[in-house]
């Protein structure tokens, strides 16, 4: 199964929001994700209705953060942008007759649930102003590649 990227993405772009100077562009982004700017379009629609950016059309237009990082936390970006499945496994059948596989379902589906749960408490406690503040500290310490110790 291929893994859902929006969630990362975005939180990716909306540091990147926060850091840059000017509205970014459809087009700037989807430069960055190495997209299409309809995609960007579409996956940035969510967060707008969210109220977490706001676009602006023409010329100077394009996307910029609403609210401030620390008012955005990662559960609320994960409900914007669709609330994508957290895990890729899951049950083999939705009804299984085999009273072997009901048991193995209900384990998995039980420990999947409690897995869920814990992961969007955490995201709920992550904020967007967390995210940029670690994006510093590691940009304090980056040497670029090549360079002598």
């Amino acid at each position: 199964m291929r893994q859902d990227s929006r969630l990362s993405r975005m939180l990716h772009v909306l540091i990147h929001m926060a850091e840059a100077e000017k509205p970014l562009t459809s087009d700037a982004i989807a430069m960055m994700l190495n997209t299409n700017p309809v995609v960007v379009r579409r996956t940035m629609g969510g967060l707008r209705d969210a109220g977490y950016v706001h676009s602006e059309k023409g010329h100077g237009g394009g996307w910029t953060l609403a609210r401030p990082l620390a008012d955005i936390s990662l559960l609320d970006v994960y409900r914007a942008v669709g609330e994508p499945d957290v895990f890729a496994i899951g049950s083999a059948y939705d009804r299984p007759e085999c009273l072997v596989e009901q048991a193995v379902t209900a384990a998995v589906d039980d420990a999947l649930r409690d897995a869920e749960a814990l992961l969007l408490r955490r995201f709920k406690e992550v904020s967007l102003a967390d995210l940029a503040a670690d994006f510093g500290r590691r940009l304090q310490g980056h040497r670029p590649c090549g360079t002598a110790d």
